[in-house]
């Protein structure tokens, strides 16, 4: 099976990043080699229609021929709520091509469209959907689950977020079903890929008998750079990319790890 790279981006927030900082992301990717690009929600800052036509201008080069793969964050729920336009239909589906099979899960909710409320929604029927379209993955595929919230705890990232967590208040939590959905998907995934927080991080949950790798992409355009995966059937290698880098310069490598 030939190898094939994905790049990661998360939590765009076009409307709140400079145009700068996106077109470096755009240009990054494109020297990156990436076949295809996964975009796990917060595309948008304000959920607004001229942020979402921002978006599509800017990042055009990415999503021709259809190489990005979208699920939308609680961000695009606000204003306009343009969710439907990122992710119209089923809540669970699948994209596939080249021994990739990408499972996108859309982990909004209506309560989404109040600022405060930026939790996340997964239900039981979500579960079942993601099983059952993980299962369908041929023999040999590489197998990627796409969601915007965390499914696992992670560091508050503001001291109001710190507040509501102690009040006991879920508008800072990971997703109830979170690990339910991991515990479920562990033998059928071989990575997670989400956003919500903007501090990156990589979780395994599970012993080495079922490494499940859970990847948080951070804020791209903060961080000005991400992760791009090589993937050749099971396996997964990964490393981050610098889009700082010159324009007339290979990209460069800031980390690797296997």
């Amino acid at each position: 099976m030939v190898s094939r790279r994905i790049a990661h981006l998360s939590d765009l927030h076009i409307g709140a990043a400079s145009e700068e900082a996106s077109e470096w992301l755009v240009q990054a990717v494109l020297r990156s080699g990436a076949e295809r690009v996964a975009i796990t929600g917060d595309v948008t800052h304000r959920g607004r229609a001229a942020e979402l036509e921002r978006f599509r201008r800017t990042f055009a080069p990415l999503l021709e021929r259809g190489r990005a793969v979208i699920v939308p964050g609680n961000h695009d729920r606000l204003g306009d709520d343009v969710e439907v336009e990122l992710m119209p239909g089923e809540r669970v589906q699948v994209s596939a091509a080249d021994g990739l099979w990408m499972v996108r899960c859309n982990s909004t909710g209506p309560h989404n469209r109040r600022w405060w409320d930026s939790h996340g929604l997964l239900t039981p029927a979500d579960l079942r959907a993601a099983v059952e379209a993980l299962d369908a993955a041929p023999a040999g595929a590489t197998r990627v689950l796409l969601l915007h919230h965390h499914p696992l705890p992670l560091p508050e990232e503001a001291v109001l977020e710190r507040l509501v967590s102690r009040l006991g208040l879920p508008n800072a939590a990971e997703l109830p079903l979170g690990l339910e959905l991991l515990r479920r998907v562990r033998h059928r995934c071989d990575v997670v890929l989400h956003g919500h927080r903007h501090a990156p991080a990589e979780l395994r949950p599970f012993s080495c008998e079922a490494p499940l790798r859970v990847f948080n992409g951070g804020s791209s355009t903060e961080l000005q750079a991400f992760r791009v995966f090589d993937v050749d059937g099971r396996r997964v290698d990964t490393c981050w990319i610098d889009a700082r880098a010159a324009a007339n310069e290979p990209p460069r490598v800031l980390s690797r790890a296997a």
